[in-house]
Parts: structure tokens; C-alpha cells; sequence
């Protein structure tokens, strides 16, 4: 099959894929799957692909995936902000700040209601600097953080300026809060939520996350991956002539 003329040209040309990431599964992946999926239904032999921001395994929910010369503005919407909804567990901390890792510290909780959960989120309103959790993939001498932190070895990282817009509790079931969450590229919700409980004087883990937004593209609009294969085998058995 000709890559240039072929099913397959539609991808190599540049597309943007809204993608629902599955739990479980890193955001490479899920670009991984989607590059396989096109070069063995399509007979695409190569094709430029890559993701427009970071989804941790645990989460589920939009990721922006471009292909071909689309590759070239993932730079682009990577700026864009972030709307993220999830569940904070109050009373406990583990070390990635997420259930990565099991409960490493409990912590009181009585004097917690929904009127000081709304009033500390309204705290973190703004522009603030937030250190990045060890359990990332942030860089440092070369190496992804989490390497260190699953040796149990400790590294020095830098912090980052992220800008939060919106902060709302939706619900509060204690111990866990719902929330939502719009912020600036390079923010880290599990970061979030450690300092959302020692702001509480309490701790707080972060037990679910969805991303919905991403700028003005929604989740609501996105393909699972079973739904995208089932598209891709459309595209090559002629039942579509173009991917969207």
C-alpha cells in the first residue's frame, strides 16, 4: 500500500485525534496503540505522531493526539489550559500523592467541614509557584524524577509557576471532597492536592482524576481507542475517506 496515497495519507498529512484515555495506561501508550493501529490497518510503513500533554496512568480523560505535520503545533496546544474534575481523599498522604504508592501518614480530619474546603480552594487562586511531586516525569541530571523516587532515592527538583483559575468543591462526602479544577499548563493535581491538605492542616490524597478540557476541546468529543480502531478499519475497508 502506497503511504501517499493510500488510507493512510489523511494521517501522515496531519490530524488532530481527541482521544479518552483509558485508566491504566500512560499517555505514551495510548500514542503507541494509535501508531500501531495506523501503520497495521492503514500500511502506514512510518508516521510522525505525539500527545499535547501528560496524562498520569491513574487518570483517565482528554489527551490531544497529533499526527503527521499536525506534530508540528503540539508546542501550541500544550499552552493551552486545563480543566480537570476528581476526588480528594482527606486524612492521608502517600508518597506520589496519588495511589501509586500506599498510605504512608493519616491525619485528623474533625475539624474539616465544606465551609473551610471552600474557603481553602479559594486560597489557591492565582499565580504561585508549586514543586512537583518526586513521583513525576520531570527531568533532572537527565533522568525522569520518578526513577529516583521508586529507588527510594531523593533528588532536588525546581519549583514552577502555574496559575490557577478556578478552584470548586463539587461535593463532600467525608473524608473524600470532589473538586474542579482549571489551571495553566505544567500543574500538577497530585501537587495539588498535597497542598490542599497541609493547607487544611490535615493531608490529602488524590484518588481520582478525569481530564475534561483541554482550551475549548472536550472530552465529550473524544474517541476511546476501540472506537478509533473501529474508524481505522472503516478508513482501510473504504467505509470513510478521511480521519477526524
Amino acid at each position: 500500500m502506497n503511504d501517499t496515497t493510500g488510507p493512510g495519507a489523511v494521517f501522515q498529512q496531519g490530524q488532530l485525534l481527541l482521544i479518552d484515555k483509558p485508566y491504566e495506561w500512560t499517555s505514551f501508550d495510548a500514542v503507541n496503540k494509535i501508531r500501531s493501529m495506523i501503520r497495521y490497518l492503514l500500511g502506514v510503513k512510518k508516521i510522525k505522531i505525539g500527545h499535547a500533554g501528560t496524562l498520569d496512568p491513574l487518570a483517565t480523560g482528554l489527551l490531544i493526539v497529533c499526527t503527521g505535520k499536525f506534530t508540528r503545533q503540539i508546542e501550541q496546544y500544550q499552552g493551552l489550559d486545563k480543566t480537570y474534575t476528581g476526588t480528594f481523599t482527606l486524612g492521608q498522604t502517600t508518597p506520589s500523592f496519588d495511589l501509586e504508592t500506599p498510605p504512608d501518614k493519616t491525619w485528623q480530619t474533625a475539624h474539616i467541614d465544606r465551609q473551610l474546603l471552600e474557603k481553602t480552594a479559594g486560597s489557591f487562586l492565582g499565580t504561585h509557584d508549586q514543586m512537583p511531586p518526586m513521583y513525576s516525569a520531570k527531568k533532572v541530571e537527565g533522568k525522569r524524577a520518578y526513577a529516583f523516587a521508586r529507588r527510594g532515592e531523593t533528588t532536588r527538583l525546581r519549583t514552577t509557576q502555574i496559575h490557577i483559575s478556578e478552584f470548586e468543591i463539587t461535593w463532600v462526602r467525608m473524608p473524600e471532597a470532589g473538586f474542579r479544577v482549571v489551571c495553566s499548563k505544567g500543574t500538577y493535581i497530585r501537587a495539588l492536592a498535597r497542598d490542599f491538605g497541609h493547607s487544611l492542616s490535615s493531608g490529602a490524597t488524590l484518588t481520582a482524576l478525569r481530564r475534561t478540557h483541554i482550551g475549548s476541546f472536550c472530552v465529550e468529543q473524544a474517541l476511546q481507542i476501540g472506537e478509533l480502531e473501529h474508524h481505522l478499519r472503516q478508513v482501510a475497508e473504504g467505509g470513510a475517506d478521511r480521519g477526524e
